[in-house]
């Protein structure tokens, strides 16, 4: 029996005004008597913290109202589950969606202080990589805006990834150091601790009616204690809540080993437990650093299903209506664990019987997948599950029974298909495929992208499709355009403003409207003329960053994403090479100029990613010192890319390298941020580029290479790529040059390998694709020498990319999977 709702309430404080005076004051309070500062003396980051803390004190008392409302109300809550979190700088991002920034700025200008300054000095969070974390931000913010009840899930990283230097044109890791001086922002929620265990073994205990119960003994325990950051919607029209979990040890310090002279040791347990929140994907070559991952994925899994529980029975007391209160989204592979660990704590802890808890979790999970490549369908060793988490082995093993024997039933298929469903992967040593645990544990299951959905369901997913129709669905992934328009690019922002008016603030769809003016010839120049301010910015950057001065005038080529072999960055240096030769072969050739600009991280395990960053820069220490070139063609590599980098290049670019094998790519959204603020795609048809290309046009971007289909018939062949380079005298020459060493003369065989792969195999299309790319972007050259082409193309990008709006994409899921509310609004 289900007890009724509990209504809290409260007074309400007054509202703060907003007023320049009124911050003004309350600014100055908070660094006398929070921060601790005259302002006589006071430095930048003490007027950052200071600043922060007095719109931080607006956030709260809008933040305890929207959770007062839910619990009020009843409404169902959504809790996102993912690994990262890129949610960059706050301080502009909470202000600009409180609609602050004006009067802050005014504030601060009275005490000889500048916002942007201050803006500029707080740190990128670590809390991410690439798309994946970049996405759940977006997803977050657009929760809030649309009003949807929910709680991010992720790690307090103390050092992220890695901060990205570059030494002698090689990729060097160093911890990132954002939580140095503390994070303003968090609230640490000490009485949101929970214990997780590893290890031990099970106990199985019949009791007097001849029911035998589970009981997992764990061998150790940590403490997982939370942070909880406030997610400020557009306007405030909500508030959410982002929690991360730190690890603790339970005894920080063993103090009879400390006494017995082992001062080492005595800290063994504390340096163990805090190890797993201390940096983000640890290096698994090795077996301990998979541990590391597993136990990563597991505490955070864990300590988040401990809340939501906890959450969940404190307001309605009744676990059977759980799916009908909550929604878990697992965002990937990563928090896979969470099926097992549901079913543990349902049946173990709450003792329902096992089918009651497996309709319950089912219907409580969804589950999105980003990746068709095996390698990011994380798989680990049964022998390392059954070791760290006894219980959980045996759950799955359950499922697995479960499943097989329906597959069984139901599809009459042989053992090589039941071995594809089978949770359990015996090829190659046994390990547990954790994307077939979060499909069969999940009533939803959506890729990114039409194009990834569909080929979900015909490659790694088909016979779980075929056992569950119905359940795989697509959602195509969104960006919010607030950080990614309106905030990154404030100049763009006020002439879409000043043409349309301010109805795209709220609607992002109401951009179409620009497409009346894209033939407008004031408004081309007007629209080329933001570009070319946001360009000196970026040019100034660069020369501050890496020592390049590159000219605003040309043409900025701009490839920034994750540095991996299937989005092919090597596709385009190749070419780049071919450029330079051509360039020097042809001095009277009407050359565009163009800088080539790339920047993203490798992972510290791959080995071809890293060297891809040390052949751009190679070729780029070459051609940007040839007097040869006549500065014709620039070649920059900014290091640590991160959402920060990312708010000064995207405003900046004048095309966007969308070039990934087709196929590979799920959605991306870099190509949605570049093409919202007028950047021409070239791109294949690769993940949301399909989408994208219906709704700006063909026309309006610059589509090549080989489909997904042709890619998969090529492979399926096996044969080597010996026609393309037969085909292409630039295709030879680039190679021979970079695998001979005439970029490398330190190492002429440094680069040999690499480019053997692509003459060996080509498994990335980087030589089969070559003269398609190559055409591509001889097009790019024609459109860009006609001016007023360019800038109705541009132009066209932005008018059709509000459909991209993160906004949109949450009202898919809340509507379609979540079966949770979402105000039709205005945010969108």
């Amino acid at each position: 029996m289900s007890q009724k709702p509990l209504v809290y309430d409260a007074p309400r404080p007054e509202p703060r005004a907003n007023t320049p005076e009124g911050l003004a004051a309350e600014i100055l309070a908070k660094l006398t008597y929070s921060v601790g500062k005259d302002p006589i003396v006071a430095r930048r980051y003490d007027w950052l913290r200071a600043t922060i803390l007095a719109v931080r004190d607006r956030i709260i008392d809008r933040w305890m109202e929207s959770t007062r409302q839910t619990w009020r109300n009843g409404d169902k809550r959504v809790y996102y589950l993912s690994l990262e979190f890129l949610i960059g700088r706050l301080s502009r991002d909470a202000m600009s969606n409180l609609e602050m920034m004006g009067p802050v700025r005014e504030a601060l200008k009275t005490f000889g202080v500048d916002l942007d300054d201050l803006i500029s000095l707080e740190p990128d969070a670590a809390l991410g990589n690439g798309g994946l974390g970049r996405l759940a931000a977006c997803f977050l913010e657009s929760m809030s805006s649309v009003e949807v009840p929910a709680y991010g899930y992720g790690i307090r990283y103390a050092h992220g990834l890695f901060r990205q230097e570059t030494s002698d044109g090689w990729q060097v890791e160093l911890p990132e150091d954002w939580l140095e001086h503390g994070n303003s922002w968090e609230f640490e929620r000490r009485e949101s601790a929970y214990e997780v265990g590893f290890g031990g073994h099970v106990e199985a205990v019949e009791d007097d009616k001849g029911v035998v119960h589970h009981k997992w003994i764990p061998a150790e325990h940590l403490n997982a204690v939370a942070f909880d950051t406030p997610v400020v919607g557009w306007r405030a029209a909500r508030i959410n809540t982002l929690r991360l979990w730190s690890a603790q040890a339970i005894d920080p310090i063993l103090l009879d080993r400390f006494n017995e002279g082992d001062h080492v040791g005595a800290l063994e347990e504390a340096a163990r437990a805090v190890a797993i929140t201390r940096v983000l994907y640890p290096n698994d070559a090795t077996a301990a650093g998979q541990e590391l991952r597993l136990r990563q994925e597991y505490f955070f899994s864990s300590a988040s299903l401990q809340d939501i529980v906890r959450r969940h029975l404190q307001q309605y007391g009744d676990i059977g209506s759980l799916a009908d209160k909550v929604a878990i989204q697992m965002n990937d592979t990563h928090p896979a664990i969470s099926v097992a660990e549901l079913m543990r704590i349902l049946v173990d802890e709450q003792d329902l019987e096992w089918e009651d808890a497996w309709e319950l979790t089912v219907n409580t999970f969804g589950y999105t997948n980003h990746t068709l490549l095996p390698e990011a369908l994380e798989s680990w060793p049964v022998a390392m599950l059954e070791r760290l988490l006894p219980r959980h082995m045996q759950i799955i093993y359950a499922i697995n029974a479960e499943v097989l024997a329906a597959a069984r039933d139901k599809l009459k298929v042989d053992d090589r298909h039941l071995s594809n469903i089978s949770l359990i992967d015996e090829a190659g040593g046994r390990r547990v495929r954790m994307g077939t645990l979060a499909f069969v544990g999940s009533h939803s299951i959506n890729g990114v992208s039409a194009l990834h959905t569909d080929l979900m369901k015909q490659t790694v997913f088909s016979d779980l499709n075929a056992l569950f129709p119905g359940r795989i669905n697509n959602k195509t992934n969104g960006i919010t355009p607030r950080r990614w328009l309106m905030q990154c690019n404030p100049r763009l922002t006020r002439l879409i403003q000043d043409r349309i008016g301010p109805e795209f603030l709220d609607r992002t769809e109401a951009l179409e409207a620009l497409s009346a003016h894209a033939a407008d010839k004031g408004f081309q120049e007007q629209f080329m003329a933001v570009k070319h301010e946001n360009k000196v910015d970026l040019a100034r950057l660069i020369k501050q960053r890496v020592g390049v001065t590159v000219s605003p005038d040309a043409l900025f080529d701009v490839h920034i994403k994750r540095i991996h072999e299937y989005k092919r960055q090597l596709l385009n240096i190749i070419e780049a090479v071919a450029q330079y030769d051509a360039i020097r072969a042809h001095p009277e050739k009407d050359w565009v100029p163009r800088v080539k600009i790339f920047a993203g991280k490798a992972a510290p395990s791959y080995w071809n990613a890293k060297l891809i960053i040390k052949l751009i820069n190679d070729v780029a220490k070459v051609v940007n010192n040839d007097p040869a070139v006549r500065g014709l063609l620039k070649i920059v590599f900014i290091p640590n890319y991160n959402v920060s980098l990312a708010e000064s290049i995207i405003p900046a670019a004048d095309l966007s390298e969308q070039i990934s094998t087709a196929g590979m790519e799920a959605s991306g959204t870099g190509n949605m941020k570049l093409a919202l603020n007028g950047a021409l795609t070239i791109g294949t048809l690769d993940g949301a580029n399909v989408e994208m290309r219906q709704h700006v046009g063909n026309e309006n971007m610059v589509i090549f290479g080989l489909t997904a289909d042709e890619v998969a018939d090529v492979r399926a062949k096996s044969k080597t790529p010996m026609a393309a380079f037969e085909a292409s005298r630039d295709l030879r020459d680039a190679v021979q040059a970079i695998a001979e060493g005439a970029f490398s003369p330190d190492d002429r065989s440094r680069y040999a390998d690499l480019m053997g792969g692509i003459r060996d195999h080509d498994w990335f299309m980087v030589a089969r694709d070559f003269d398609a790319y190559a055409t591509a972007q001889r097009e790019v050259d024609r459109i860009w020498q006609d001016k007023a082409r360019w800038a109705s193309m541009a132009i066209m990008n932005t008018a059709n990319m509000g459909w991209f709006s993160s906004d949109r994409t949450i009202r898919q899921y809340a509507e379609e999977i979540w079966a949770a509310k979402a105000s039709e609004g205005n945010a969108g």
